[in-house]
């Protein structure tokens, strides 16, 4: 079983707490460590924007990644949220 990070960016710390929460009640996640917050800067449909969010890590095996994916996107009040998946190539016990 490979263990993957995946790193996602919300709007604020309720959203990424409520999709955070989900993700662990609906196993698809084992947990999830929400951050501080992020200043990003992007851009966006022709202009760079700034803005103050909040990155979020959930930890999921490798086959339960895409469906991770899925589920924050649908959830996420982004219209195209930032979410990545990371492999881990080490972990403790392993």
């Amino acid at each position: 079983m490979s263990v993957i990070s995946v790193f996602a960016i919300f709007a604020d710390a309720e959203e990424a707490e409520r999709i955070g929460r989900a993700m662990v009640e609906e196993r698809l996640a084992a947990c999830v460590n929400i951050l501080g917050p992020v200043r990003s800067i992007y851009r966006w449909k022709g202009a760079v924007e700034t803005a103050n969010e909040v990155a979020a890590i959930f930890k999921t095996t490798d086959e339960r990644a895409g469906l991770l994916i899925t589920r924050i996107a649908a959830l996420h009040s982004y219209e195209v949220p930032c979410v990545t998946a990371w492999p881990i190539d080490k972990i403790l016990g392993a």
